[in-house]
């Protein structure tokens, strides 16, 4: 997809930093762009040595972006190197360079995931497939968080919301989507501020959460690559943690069911080690966030310079699973 965030680089360019990560002797075998992501740009490169590598580019600075969206590359490279160490698997960092002399943005170098993404590869699995690899997600996404972080909130470079409890911390971020919601001027079912009440309304059931956990936050199906095997289909990674921040693990959920109620989907809460029981305060935390995200998609597309008729139908349906959700508070 097309995205005017995506920094693109020429292969005079792309040149100096595999030399810069990996030696002046070093040369390409081949490479090209990867066009389904909707913020970084990304490229395909194999070295002569046949390293399958993903160069990831960050969006270049001074373009006008959602207030999280501040050295996400740099939380990326985190969230792969503390998730590697607990045994989740995800691209290995090669080489990061944060330094912005060659270009004027982060970038990174990631081993490739291989197989295809979840999304793409339902058609092919059955009902039986379909549920156990998700069992195997959720139990994966287990392990994420269990690692704890020394604060709440997004892990960015001045940011308002990295606060010691976690209301402090989600109403930080969500002070900032509604002021973003505002500076961008996007059509929402109700006022922006009004939504920031209708969460606010419900911030005492956040202070049950009690330990800043690891959660990746955009874990649906686009950003799982999965492998077949001889008994079925493996996770073979996951991929995109930019959008990680420490807070509450019942977050995580709303991307998992991306789109579907939680309750119907046994597969997932079977696979998750502890047990998540839905019981009244999980529900209601679940309806929080859902909403923080939904706004968040709402409202991105006046940063990525997206338009045409498809979008504003899909602008459209988003806004109806908004509104449905704001019902809900």
């Amino acid at each position: 997809m097309e995205s005017s965030t995506k920094r693109k680089v020429t292969e005079a360019e792309l040149v100096q930093l595999v030399h810069r990560g990996f030696g002046a002797q070093t040369e390409i075998a081949r490479w090209h762009e990867l066009t389904d992501g909707t913020y970084n740009a990304a490229y395909a490169v194999t070295l002569a040595d046949e390293r399958d590598l993903v160069l990831k580019v960050a969006p270049a600075p001074g373009l006008k972006l959602l207030t999280h969206e501040v050295d996400l590359m740099r939380t990326e490279v985190d969230f792969y190197r503390l998730t590697s160490g607990a045994g989740v698997p995800v691209p290995e960092v090669a080489f990061a360079d944060f330094d912005r002399d060659l270009l004027d943005s982060d970038y990174a170098f990631l081993s490739r995931i291989p197989g295809t993404d979840l999304h793409s590869s339902l058609k092919e699995l059955t009902p039986a497939e379909t549920a156990d690899v998700r069992g195997q997600v959720a139990g994966l996404t287990a392990r994420i968080h269990r690692i704890t972080g020394p604060g709440y909130g997004y892990p960015l470079r001045d940011s308002r919301s990295w606060q010691s409890t976690w209301r402090g911390a989600f109403g930080a971020m969500v002070d900032d989507l509604v002021a973003d919601a505002q500076r961008l001027d996007k059509p929402l079912p109700v006022p922006p501020e009004r939504i920031g009440a209708m969460i606010r309304r419900h911030a005492d059931v956040l202070d049950e959460v009690d330990r800043p956990a690891l959660v990746h936050f955009d874990l649906w199906d686009g950003n799982v690559f999965i492998v077949p095997t001889s008994g079925g289909w493996r996770v073979a990674g996951f991929i995109d943690g930019e959008r990680a921040f420490y807070g509450d693990p019942v977050a995580e959920f709303v991307s998992l069911a991306l789109f579907r109620d939680l309750a119907d989907a046994p597969e997932i809460l079977a696979g998750y080690d502890p047990p998540i029981e839905l019981n009244a305060s999980v529900s209601r935390r679940l309806n929080l966030y859902t909403t923080y995200l939904f706004t968040i998609m709402a409202v991105e597309g006046a940063t990525r310079g997206w338009d045409g008729d498809e979008r504003a139908r899909y602008e459209e349906w988003l806004l109806e699973r908004l509104d449905a959700q704001l019902a809900m508070l």
